[in-house]
Protein backbone atom coordinates (compact mmCIF):
# COMPACT_ATOMS: atom_id res chain seq x y z
CA UNK A 1 0.00 0.00 0.00
CA UNK A 2 1.19 3.48 -1.22
CA UNK A 3 2.05 6.12 1.44
CA UNK A 4 -0.55 8.66 0.04
CA UNK A 5 -2.95 6.02 0.18
CA UNK A 6 -2.50 5.29 3.89
CA UNK A 7 -2.68 8.89 4.64
CA UNK A 8 -5.95 8.71 2.71
CA UNK A 9 -7.54 6.15 4.99
CA UNK A 10 -6.35 8.12 7.76
CA UNK A 11 -7.71 11.49 7.09
CA UNK A 12 -11.13 11.37 5.46
CA UNK A 13 -14.47 10.30 6.40
CA UNK A 14 -18.07 10.35 5.72
CA UNK A 15 -20.06 12.60 8.41
CA UNK A 16 -23.38 13.88 8.67
CA UNK A 17 -23.78 18.16 10.41
CA UNK A 18 -27.31 18.23 12.35
CA UNK A 19 -27.91 21.80 12.77
CA UNK A 20 -30.39 22.39 15.75
CA UNK A 21 -30.87 26.35 14.91
CA UNK A 22 -34.62 25.63 15.58
CA UNK A 23 -34.15 23.41 18.00
CA UNK A 24 -35.03 19.34 16.78
CA UNK A 25 -37.68 16.79 17.61
CA UNK A 26 -38.65 12.92 16.65
CA UNK A 27 -40.26 13.87 13.70
CA UNK A 28 -38.14 16.47 12.25
CA UNK A 29 -35.31 14.24 12.84
CA UNK A 30 -37.05 11.70 10.79
CA UNK A 31 -37.87 14.56 8.38
CA UNK A 32 -34.54 15.44 7.52
CA UNK A 33 -33.50 11.83 6.99
CA UNK A 34 -35.84 11.31 4.27
CA UNK A 35 -34.77 14.73 2.82
CA UNK A 36 -31.17 13.71 2.92
CA UNK A 37 -31.90 10.84 1.12
CA UNK A 38 -32.86 7.83 3.28
CA UNK A 39 -35.75 6.48 1.17
CA UNK A 40 -39.26 6.86 2.51
CA UNK A 41 -40.03 3.19 1.67
CA UNK A 42 -37.70 2.44 4.28
CA UNK A 43 -38.77 3.90 7.22
CA UNK A 44 -42.58 2.87 5.89
CA UNK A 45 -41.31 -0.51 6.37
CA UNK A 46 -39.82 0.12 9.14
CA UNK A 47 -42.76 0.36 11.00
CA UNK A 48 -44.85 -1.88 9.12
CA UNK A 49 -42.51 -4.16 10.70
CA UNK A 50 -42.91 -2.70 14.40
CA UNK A 51 -46.47 -3.75 14.06
CA UNK A 52 -48.41 -1.23 16.29
CA UNK A 53 -50.50 0.03 14.21
CA UNK A 54 -48.84 3.22 12.70
CA UNK A 55 -48.44 4.42 9.42
CA UNK A 56 -46.05 7.72 8.13
CA UNK A 57 -47.79 10.31 6.19
CA UNK A 58 -45.10 12.11 4.75
CA UNK A 59 -45.23 15.66 2.85
CA UNK A 60 -43.68 18.60 2.00
CA UNK A 61 -44.14 21.81 3.55
CA UNK A 62 -41.95 25.50 3.49
CA UNK A 63 -41.44 26.96 6.99
CA UNK A 64 -40.48 30.45 6.70
CA UNK A 65 -39.29 30.07 3.16
CA UNK A 66 -37.50 26.95 3.18
CA UNK A 67 -38.94 23.63 1.58
CA UNK A 68 -38.35 21.10 3.58
CA UNK A 69 -39.80 17.54 4.71
CA UNK A 70 -42.83 17.12 6.80
CA UNK A 71 -43.30 13.37 8.70
CA UNK A 72 -46.66 12.67 10.61
CA UNK A 73 -47.35 9.65 12.90
CA UNK A 74 -50.98 8.10 12.43
CA UNK A 75 -52.20 5.80 14.91
CA UNK A 76 -55.72 3.87 14.49
CA UNK A 77 -56.37 6.67 11.76
CA UNK A 78 -56.01 9.75 14.78
CA UNK A 79 -53.04 12.56 13.42
CA UNK A 80 -51.17 13.58 16.47
CA UNK A 81 -51.99 16.96 18.54
CA UNK A 82 -49.06 19.67 19.38
CA UNK A 83 -48.71 19.56 22.94
CA UNK A 84 -50.15 23.04 23.06
CA UNK A 85 -53.46 22.37 21.48
CA UNK A 86 -53.51 18.96 23.19
CA UNK A 87 -53.72 20.74 26.47
CA UNK A 88 -55.76 23.40 25.72
CA UNK A 89 -58.70 20.94 24.71
CA UNK A 90 -58.18 19.40 28.27
CA UNK A 91 -60.79 21.57 30.58
CA UNK A 92 -61.12 18.15 33.25
CA UNK A 93 -58.36 18.07 36.27
CA UNK A 94 -56.57 15.10 35.95
CA UNK A 95 -57.55 11.97 38.28
CA UNK A 96 -55.77 11.47 41.61
CA UNK A 97 -54.82 8.00 40.45
CA UNK A 98 -52.34 9.32 37.38
CA UNK A 99 -51.12 12.27 39.30
CA UNK A 100 -49.71 10.13 42.23
CA UNK A 101 -48.01 7.50 40.25
CA UNK A 102 -44.62 9.25 40.14
CA UNK A 103 -42.62 6.59 38.13
CA UNK A 104 -45.11 7.41 34.98
CA UNK A 105 -43.80 10.42 32.63
CA UNK A 106 -44.91 12.68 30.19
CA UNK A 107 -42.15 13.15 26.87
CA UNK A 108 -42.78 15.81 24.78
CA UNK A 109 -41.04 13.67 21.46
CA UNK A 110 -42.88 15.43 19.06
CA UNK A 111 -41.74 19.02 19.18
CA UNK A 112 -44.76 21.42 18.19
CA UNK A 113 -46.38 18.21 17.32
CA UNK A 114 -46.79 16.00 20.29
CA UNK A 115 -49.50 13.35 21.25
CA UNK A 116 -49.43 13.30 24.73
CA UNK A 117 -51.10 10.11 25.34
CA UNK A 118 -51.97 10.83 28.92
CA UNK A 119 -55.47 9.20 29.72
CA UNK A 120 -57.64 9.86 32.87
CA UNK A 121 -58.61 6.75 34.89
CA UNK A 122 -62.13 6.67 35.87
CA UNK A 123 -64.08 4.10 37.84
CA UNK A 124 -60.98 1.99 37.32
CA UNK A 125 -61.60 2.18 32.88
CA UNK A 126 -59.02 3.60 30.96
CA UNK A 127 -60.52 6.80 29.43
CA UNK A 128 -59.16 8.26 26.31
CA UNK A 129 -58.22 12.02 25.29
CA UNK A 130 -62.10 12.15 23.86
CA UNK A 131 -63.30 10.53 26.88
CA UNK A 132 -64.73 7.47 25.58
CA UNK A 133 -63.48 4.41 26.87
CA UNK A 134 -60.07 3.62 25.44
CA UNK A 135 -59.65 0.81 22.76
CA UNK A 136 -57.62 -2.36 23.91
CA UNK A 137 -55.06 -1.85 21.79
CA UNK A 138 -54.83 2.04 22.50
CA UNK A 139 -54.74 1.23 26.18
CA UNK A 140 -51.92 -1.56 25.43
CA UNK A 141 -49.72 1.06 24.86
CA UNK A 142 -50.14 3.54 27.48
CA UNK A 143 -47.80 3.61 30.50
CA UNK A 144 -44.84 1.03 29.00
CA UNK A 145 -41.81 -0.13 30.52
CA UNK A 146 -38.16 -0.38 29.19
CA UNK A 147 -38.44 -4.09 29.35
CA UNK A 148 -41.89 -4.33 27.48
CA UNK A 149 -40.20 -1.94 25.22
CA UNK A 150 -37.33 -3.73 24.76
CA UNK A 151 -39.33 -6.97 23.79
CA UNK A 152 -41.06 -5.15 20.92
CA UNK A 153 -38.21 -3.72 19.67
CA UNK A 154 -36.10 -7.23 19.47
CA UNK A 155 -39.04 -8.64 17.46
CA UNK A 156 -38.74 -6.09 15.03
CA UNK A 157 -37.10 -7.15 11.77
CA UNK A 158 -34.36 -4.19 11.94
CA UNK A 159 -30.94 -4.52 11.77
CA UNK A 160 -28.89 -5.78 14.96
CA UNK A 161 -27.25 -2.30 14.72
CA UNK A 162 -30.31 -0.22 14.53
CA UNK A 163 -32.24 -2.11 17.10
CA UNK A 164 -29.24 -1.74 19.54
CA UNK A 165 -29.34 2.20 18.98
CA UNK A 166 -33.11 2.31 19.53
CA UNK A 167 -32.71 0.34 23.11
CA UNK A 168 -30.02 2.31 23.30
CA UNK A 169 -32.36 5.77 22.62
CA UNK A 170 -34.99 4.50 25.13
CA UNK A 171 -32.55 3.34 27.72
CA UNK A 172 -31.42 7.60 27.70
CA UNK A 173 -34.77 8.63 28.29
CA UNK A 174 -35.16 6.22 31.16
CA UNK A 175 -31.65 6.88 32.78
CA UNK A 176 -33.19 10.60 32.45
CA UNK A 177 -36.38 10.24 33.92
CA UNK A 178 -34.78 7.56 36.77
CA UNK A 179 -32.49 10.60 37.65
CA UNK A 180 -34.97 12.98 37.74
CA UNK A 181 -37.46 11.24 40.06
CA UNK A 182 -35.04 9.37 42.30
CA UNK A 183 -35.99 5.40 41.11
CA UNK A 184 -34.31 2.81 39.25
CA UNK A 185 -34.65 2.42 35.27
CA UNK A 186 -36.75 -0.67 35.64
CA UNK A 187 -39.16 1.58 37.37
CA UNK A 188 -40.15 3.62 35.02
CA UNK A 189 -43.14 3.86 33.08
CA UNK A 190 -43.35 5.75 29.65
CA UNK A 191 -46.36 7.42 28.73
CA UNK A 192 -45.37 9.73 26.09
CA UNK A 193 -41.95 7.74 25.13
CA UNK A 194 -43.88 4.48 25.08
CA UNK A 195 -46.69 5.30 22.99
CA UNK A 196 -46.96 3.83 19.26
CA UNK A 197 -45.74 7.06 17.50
CA UNK A 198 -42.69 7.94 19.99
CA UNK A 199 -42.05 4.33 19.05
CA UNK A 200 -42.18 4.98 15.92
CA UNK A 201 -39.73 7.86 16.03
CA UNK A 202 -37.09 6.24 17.89
CA UNK A 203 -36.94 3.02 15.84
CA UNK A 204 -36.85 5.03 12.47
CA UNK A 205 -34.61 7.46 13.86
CA UNK A 206 -32.03 4.41 14.25
CA UNK A 207 -32.99 2.86 10.50
CA UNK A 208 -32.85 5.64 9.40
CA UNK A 209 -29.58 7.14 10.80
CA UNK A 210 -27.94 3.79 10.08
CA UNK A 211 -28.79 4.37 6.04
CA UNK A 212 -27.58 7.22 5.70
CA UNK A 213 -23.57 5.43 5.54
CA UNK A 214 -21.89 7.95 7.60
CA UNK A 215 -19.08 6.92 9.85
CA UNK A 216 -20.02 9.95 12.26
CA UNK A 217 -22.40 12.18 13.45
CA UNK A 218 -21.67 15.81 14.21
CA UNK A 219 -24.47 18.05 16.44
CA UNK A 220 -24.35 21.98 16.43
CA UNK A 221 -25.14 23.42 19.30
CA UNK A 222 -28.86 23.74 20.41
CA UNK A 223 -31.65 25.91 20.63
CA UNK A 224 -33.66 24.83 23.04
CA UNK A 225 -36.10 27.97 22.93
CA UNK A 226 -37.85 29.52 26.01
CA UNK A 227 -41.11 30.21 28.08
CA UNK A 228 -43.27 27.54 29.51
CA UNK A 229 -44.69 23.93 28.88
CA UNK A 230 -47.40 22.10 29.94
CA UNK A 231 -46.35 18.33 31.21
CA UNK A 232 -48.48 15.70 32.91
CA UNK A 233 -47.59 17.11 36.58
CA UNK A 234 -47.82 21.08 35.50
CA UNK A 235 -46.33 24.02 33.95
CA UNK A 236 -42.63 23.71 33.84
CA UNK A 237 -40.07 26.29 32.16
CA UNK A 238 -38.42 25.17 28.59
CA UNK A 239 -36.30 23.06 28.50
CA UNK A 240 -38.54 20.66 30.16
CA UNK A 241 -36.50 18.89 33.09
CA UNK A 242 -35.69 15.90 31.07
CA UNK A 243 -34.40 17.48 28.24
CA UNK A 244 -31.91 19.56 30.95
CA UNK A 245 -30.62 15.83 32.11
CA UNK A 246 -30.38 14.70 29.08
CA UNK A 247 -28.36 17.49 27.48
CA UNK A 248 -25.99 17.49 30.03
CA UNK A 249 -21.92 18.51 28.71
CA UNK A 250 -23.77 19.54 25.46
CA UNK A 251 -23.64 23.48 24.26
CA UNK A 252 -27.00 24.73 24.13
CA UNK A 253 -28.34 28.65 24.54
CA UNK A 254 -31.61 29.99 23.74
CA UNK A 255 -32.82 32.54 21.16
CA UNK A 256 -35.65 33.89 22.61
CA UNK A 257 -38.68 31.91 21.10
CA UNK A 258 -40.88 31.05 23.64
CA UNK A 259 -41.85 27.76 22.88
CA UNK A 260 -40.31 24.14 23.35
CA UNK A 261 -37.84 23.74 20.34
CA UNK A 262 -35.91 20.45 22.07
CA UNK A 263 -38.01 17.54 23.32
CA UNK A 264 -36.88 15.17 25.07
CA UNK A 265 -37.14 12.38 22.20
CA UNK A 266 -35.10 14.62 20.03
CA UNK A 267 -32.42 15.40 22.93
CA UNK A 268 -32.19 11.73 23.56
CA UNK A 269 -31.73 11.09 19.48
CA UNK A 270 -29.05 13.41 19.80
CA UNK A 271 -27.47 11.90 22.86
CA UNK A 272 -27.23 8.73 21.33
CA UNK A 273 -26.46 9.37 17.67
CA UNK A 274 -24.23 11.79 17.90
CA UNK A 275 -20.33 11.33 18.95
CA UNK A 276 -19.62 14.90 19.50
CA UNK A 277 -21.31 18.81 19.48
CA UNK A 278 -19.03 21.35 17.41
CA UNK A 279 -19.74 24.77 15.11
CA UNK A 280 -19.77 23.36 11.27
CA UNK A 281 -17.14 21.35 10.61
CA UNK A 282 -14.59 21.35 7.13
CA UNK A 283 -15.80 19.16 4.77
CA UNK A 284 -16.40 18.45 1.11
CA UNK A 285 -20.63 18.55 1.46
CA UNK A 286 -22.32 16.30 -0.98
CA UNK A 287 -25.81 17.28 0.10
CA UNK A 288 -28.20 18.39 2.73
CA UNK A 289 -31.79 17.70 3.92
CA UNK A 290 -34.39 20.20 6.02
CA UNK A 291 -37.01 18.03 8.08
CA UNK A 292 -40.02 20.14 9.52
CA UNK A 293 -41.67 20.74 12.61
CA UNK A 294 -45.63 21.90 12.95
CA UNK A 295 -45.39 25.54 13.32
CA UNK A 296 -44.28 28.23 11.61
CA UNK A 297 -42.13 30.91 13.49
CA UNK A 298 -42.25 34.02 12.02
CA UNK A 299 -38.52 34.71 11.24
CA UNK A 300 -37.38 31.49 12.85
CA UNK A 301 -37.65 28.50 9.99
CA UNK A 302 -38.88 25.62 11.53
CA UNK A 303 -36.66 23.17 10.53
CA UNK A 304 -33.48 20.55 11.32
CA UNK A 305 -30.81 20.83 8.54
CA UNK A 306 -28.51 17.63 8.04
CA UNK A 307 -25.78 18.17 6.22
CA UNK A 308 -23.82 14.92 4.62
CA UNK A 309 -19.92 15.56 3.45
CA UNK A 310 -16.36 14.21 3.50
CA UNK A 311 -15.40 15.33 7.00
CA UNK A 312 -11.71 16.91 7.07
CA UNK A 313 -8.14 15.34 7.75
CA UNK A 314 -7.91 16.93 11.33
CA UNK A 315 -11.42 15.10 12.70
CA UNK A 316 -10.60 11.66 10.92
CA UNK A 317 -7.05 11.38 12.72
CA UNK A 318 -8.61 12.09 15.89
CA UNK A 319 -11.88 9.60 15.72
CA UNK A 320 -10.94 7.14 12.60
CA UNK A 321 -9.01 5.46 15.35
CA UNK A 322 -8.66 3.22 18.95
CA UNK A 323 -6.08 2.24 21.26
CA UNK A 324 -5.86 -1.36 21.34
CA UNK A 325 -3.50 -3.92 24.04
CA UNK A 326 -1.68 -6.84 22.65
CA UNK A 327 -0.63 -9.42 24.75
CA UNK A 328 1.91 -12.22 23.61
CA UNK A 329 3.19 -15.44 25.03
CA UNK A 330 5.61 -18.15 23.41
CA UNK A 331 4.35 -21.54 24.40
CA UNK A 332 6.27 -24.50 23.82
CA UNK A 333 5.47 -27.32 26.30
CA UNK A 334 1.85 -26.76 25.13
CA UNK A 335 -0.43 -29.84 24.43
CA UNK A 336 -1.86 -28.92 21.19
CA UNK A 337 -5.58 -29.46 21.81
CA UNK A 338 -5.43 -26.92 25.02
CA UNK A 339 -4.10 -24.66 22.61
CA UNK A 340 -7.56 -24.19 20.50
CA UNK A 341 -9.35 -24.11 24.08
CA UNK A 342 -7.37 -21.03 25.39
CA UNK A 343 -8.39 -19.45 22.01
CA UNK A 344 -12.09 -20.16 22.15
CA UNK A 345 -11.89 -18.91 26.17
CA UNK A 346 -9.90 -15.84 25.17
CA UNK A 347 -12.79 -14.95 23.16
CA UNK A 348 -15.61 -15.72 25.12
CA UNK A 349 -13.98 -13.50 27.67
CA UNK A 350 -13.56 -10.20 25.54
CA UNK A 351 -10.43 -10.52 23.25
CA UNK A 352 -10.53 -8.89 19.75
CA UNK A 353 -8.82 -10.94 18.71
CA UNK A 354 -6.50 -14.43 18.89
CA UNK A 355 -4.49 -16.08 17.23
CA UNK A 356 -1.31 -18.44 16.70
CA UNK A 357 1.79 -18.45 14.56
CA UNK A 358 4.30 -21.23 14.21
CA UNK A 359 7.77 -20.26 16.16
CA UNK A 360 11.23 -22.33 16.38
CA UNK A 361 12.23 -21.46 19.94
CA UNK A 362 15.58 -22.10 21.81
CA UNK A 363 16.93 -25.08 21.65
CA UNK A 364 15.23 -25.70 18.47
CA UNK A 365 12.31 -26.76 20.16
CA UNK A 366 8.78 -25.84 17.96
CA UNK A 367 6.43 -23.79 19.70
CA UNK A 368 3.57 -21.26 19.03
CA UNK A 369 3.02 -17.51 19.54
CA UNK A 370 -0.14 -16.50 21.07
CA UNK A 371 -1.04 -13.16 20.28
CA UNK A 372 -3.89 -11.56 21.73
CA UNK A 373 -5.74 -7.82 21.10
CA UNK A 374 -7.95 -6.29 23.67
CA UNK A 375 -9.41 -3.39 24.61
CA UNK A 376 -6.87 -2.05 27.64
CA UNK A 377 -9.26 -2.31 30.01
CA UNK A 378 -9.52 -6.14 29.82
CA UNK A 379 -6.00 -6.90 29.67
CA UNK A 380 -5.52 -7.89 33.23
CA UNK A 381 -8.42 -10.28 32.89
CA UNK A 382 -6.55 -11.61 29.89
CA UNK A 383 -3.70 -11.87 30.75
CA UNK A 384 -4.53 -13.69 34.37
CA UNK A 385 -6.90 -16.34 31.78
CA UNK A 386 -3.14 -16.97 29.89
CA UNK A 387 -1.49 -17.87 32.76
CA UNK A 388 -4.00 -20.13 34.30
CA UNK A 389 -4.74 -21.82 31.39
CA UNK A 390 -1.19 -22.11 29.35
CA UNK A 391 2.36 -22.90 30.95
CA UNK A 392 3.80 -19.71 29.77
CA UNK A 393 5.64 -18.17 32.44
CA UNK A 394 5.27 -14.77 31.00
CA UNK A 395 3.10 -12.87 28.96
CA UNK A 396 4.36 -9.30 27.01
CA UNK A 397 1.90 -6.88 26.74
CA UNK A 398 2.04 -3.08 24.40
CA UNK A 399 -0.78 -0.52 23.44
CA UNK A 400 -0.99 0.07 20.01
CA UNK A 401 -3.33 2.50 18.20
CA UNK A 402 -5.23 0.51 15.10
CA UNK A 403 -7.44 2.39 12.01
CA UNK A 404 -10.77 0.79 11.51
CA UNK A 405 -13.24 1.14 8.83
CA UNK A 406 -17.14 1.55 9.48
CA UNK A 407 -18.91 -1.40 10.00
CA UNK A 408 -22.84 -2.47 9.92
CA UNK A 409 -25.06 -5.34 9.00
CA UNK A 410 -27.75 -6.05 7.03
CA UNK A 411 -29.77 -9.18 6.64
CA UNK A 412 -30.31 -10.63 3.71
CA UNK A 413 -33.32 -13.45 3.16
CA UNK A 414 -31.85 -16.92 1.44
CA UNK A 415 -34.62 -20.04 0.99
CA UNK A 416 -33.25 -21.22 4.24
CA UNK A 417 -33.92 -18.22 6.21
CA UNK A 418 -32.10 -15.18 7.36
CA UNK A 419 -28.24 -14.43 7.00
CA UNK A 420 -26.52 -11.40 8.85
CA UNK A 421 -24.30 -9.66 6.15
CA UNK A 422 -21.30 -7.39 7.88
CA UNK A 423 -20.68 -4.53 5.46
CA UNK A 424 -17.52 -2.52 5.83
CA UNK A 425 -16.79 1.06 4.51
CA UNK A 426 -14.70 4.40 3.85
CA UNK A 427 -15.75 7.50 3.03
CA UNK A 428 -19.42 6.22 2.20
CA UNK A 429 -18.37 3.62 -0.33
CA UNK A 430 -18.81 -0.23 0.35
CA UNK A 431 -15.14 -1.65 0.45
CA UNK A 432 -15.78 -5.33 1.81
CA UNK A 433 -19.16 -7.52 2.36
CA UNK A 434 -19.51 -11.17 3.97
CA UNK A 435 -21.90 -13.21 5.40
CA UNK A 436 -22.07 -13.57 9.25
CA UNK A 437 -20.19 -17.41 9.76
CA UNK A 438 -22.28 -18.16 12.48
CA UNK A 439 -25.73 -17.79 10.85
CA UNK A 440 -24.07 -19.87 7.31
CA UNK A 441 -22.80 -23.20 9.52
CA UNK A 442 -25.63 -22.86 11.22
CA UNK A 443 -28.40 -23.11 8.22
CA UNK A 444 -25.93 -25.61 6.78
CA UNK A 445 -26.08 -28.07 9.77
CA UNK A 446 -29.98 -27.44 10.07
CA UNK A 447 -30.95 -27.78 6.01
CA UNK A 448 -28.06 -30.09 5.40
CA UNK A 449 -27.11 -27.83 2.43
CA UNK A 450 -23.08 -27.60 1.69
CA UNK A 451 -21.46 -24.24 4.08
CA UNK A 452 -20.38 -22.94 0.88
CA UNK A 453 -23.64 -23.11 -1.08
CA UNK A 454 -25.21 -20.99 2.21
CA UNK A 455 -22.29 -18.32 1.76
CA UNK A 456 -22.67 -17.87 -1.91
CA UNK A 457 -26.56 -17.41 -2.14
CA UNK A 458 -26.36 -14.63 1.21
CA UNK A 459 -23.87 -13.08 -0.85
CA UNK A 460 -25.60 -12.70 -4.27
CA UNK A 461 -29.25 -12.16 -2.04
CA UNK A 462 -26.84 -9.06 -0.71
CA UNK A 463 -25.87 -8.16 -4.20
CA UNK A 464 -29.26 -8.13 -5.76
CA UNK A 465 -30.66 -6.08 -2.94
CA UNK A 466 -28.41 -3.55 -3.64
CA UNK A 467 -29.70 -3.20 -7.07
CA UNK A 468 -33.02 -2.52 -5.79
CA UNK A 469 -34.39 1.01 -6.30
Amino acid sequence: MSVSSVVKILTFMRIAYLECFSGVSGDMFLGALIDAGVPPRLLEETVAALDVGARLEISQVVRSGISATKVDVWVDGEKDLPREEYWAKQNVARAPSLANSHHEHEHGHHRNHEHPHDHEHTAGAEVSRAGAPASHEHAHVHGRGLKEIREIIDKTAISDTARKTAVAIFEALGTAESTIHGTSIEQVHFHEVGAVDAMVDIVCAAVGAEALGVDEMVCSPLNVGGGSVKCAHGTFPVPAPATVELLKDAPVYSSGVQAELVTPTGAAIVKTLARRFAAFPEMKIEKSGYGAGTRDFPGLPNVVRLTIGEAASTLASKTASETVTVLEANLDDLNPQVFGYVMDRLLAEGALDVFGIPVQMKKNRPGMLLTVLCKPEDAATLTQLIFTETTTLGVRRRDEVRQTLARRWENVSTQWGEVRIKIASMNGTVTNYAPEYEDCRRIAAEFHVPLKTVMQEASQQYLEKGKKP
